[in-house]
């Protein structure tokens, strides 16, 4: 069991009301102190409440809170990790439920609840953040994709597997990918513009790298890198390991485990293709340059619909009924559109396939 800590500053007369939302979306614990606001012209008595919480229903008692605090000021919500606690849950459960007679019929509906098993260990606010920095166009993000194009094209020349997953791993191209489809997924226009605008202008510089760097590497280079080469051959292959990278990126994130997106990041790597294109494009290799189009197309497009899904399934949605509504229409035009974008390159790669077979 995942818990976590829920900390809010309120005033002390919100107490109760805290206490009743807690209790009333299955918090493990509460406890509270009161002091005085050391902040603002009138000092009043201020209450600190922690809440110890399973995952599985943090977002539902976030979502309480918070709006409780978009009618009220003087609120301050923090979610903190827990790394342990005693008692553990489960023995706090269990002697709760010696006196309860319908816990084996409570039991047995856990088992089945398909919200829980659909639930993620990371709240939308958590996410949100994460999604924001990742879709960001700053100094750091460019730094990023100047190194890593130049790691990537030294790689792929010298058909080194070694440093081309090095390049994989620290180009940021992914983040403004997974950022777009979260705000789809949320129907923030904001972060669909930023991702938008972070990933085609992230895309453009590499592109712009790459041909400049095509100016010291012959077309014979090109064809005896089999790396490079490989980058230029597109199959439906791909598109099935593309969706199921996007897709493995966004439950990595939900569950909490980062450390996963270093092996989406190899998977579906945007990097490598995008450096081959512009090498191909400075060389005049336009159909070596076509393929590698394609390539870096699909693995864009089936990122993008295939993290939509799974943070719609994941149940990723706003907070009101208005904005979720919003956020239904936004969904539903952005997975047409990508939708509409794959069956096209499906179609693409077909036709490729077919002129090379003939």
């Amino acid at each position: 069991m995942s818990l976590r800590i829920i900390e809010i500053s309120a005033p002390d007369k919100a107490s109760d009301k805290i206490k009743e939302l807690a209790e009333k979306n299955n918090a493990i614990d509460c406890w509270q102190t009161s002091r005085k606001s050391w902040f603002g012209k009138n000092e009043e008595e201020r209450s600190t409440t922690r809440i110890l919480v399973d995952v599985k229903n943090q977002q539902e008692l976030m979502d309480a809170l918070t709006r409780r605090v978009q009618s009220n000021d003087g609120w301050r919500i923090l979610l903190l990790a827990v790394e342990a606690t005693l008692p553990t849950p489960e023995e706090l459960e269990k002697n709760n439920n010696k006196s309860d007679t319908s816990s084996k019929e409570t039991g047995l509906k856990k088992w089945f609840d398909i919200k829980n098993i659909l639930q993620g260990s990371v709240t939308r606010e958590e996410l949100l953040q994460d999604m924001e920095k990742g879709g960001r166009l700053n100094l750091d993000f460019m730094l990023l994709v100047f190194l890593s194009s130049i790691v990537a094209g030294i790689g792929l020349m010298q058909s080194d597997v070694a440093i081309i997953i090095g390049a994989m791993v620290i180009a940021p191209l992914l983040g403004p990918n997974l950022a777009l489809a979260f705000g789809a997924a949320l129907g923030s226009r904001s972060l669909i513009a930023s991702g938008v605008k972070t990933n085609l202008i992230g895309l453009s510089f590499t592109l712009v790298i790459a041909i400049i760097g095509s100016l010291l590497i012959s077309p014979e280079t090109v064809l005896n890198s089999t790396e490079m080469m490989n980058r230029t051959n597109v199959g439906y292959a791909s598109i099935i390991l593309a969706l199921a990278s996007g897709a493995a990126a966004v439950l990595s994130l939900t569950a909490g485990v980062s450390s996963a997106l270093v092996g989406v990041m190899v998977a579906v790597a945007l990097m490598p293709p995008a450096v081959t294109l512009g090498v191909t494009i400075g060389n005049t290799q336009w159909q070596l340059a076509y393929g590698a189009f394609l390539l870096l197309a699909t693995n864009v497009v089936c990122v993008n619909l295939s993290a939509l899904a799974v943070f719609r399934l994941k149940g990723i949605k706003p907070r009101t009924w208005f904005e979720e509504k919003k956020a239904k229409k936004a969904s539903k035009i952005n997975a047409l559109i990508w939708l509409s974008s794959l069956i096209f390159l499906a179609i693409l790669i077909w036709l490729k396939k077919d002129y090379m077979g003939g």
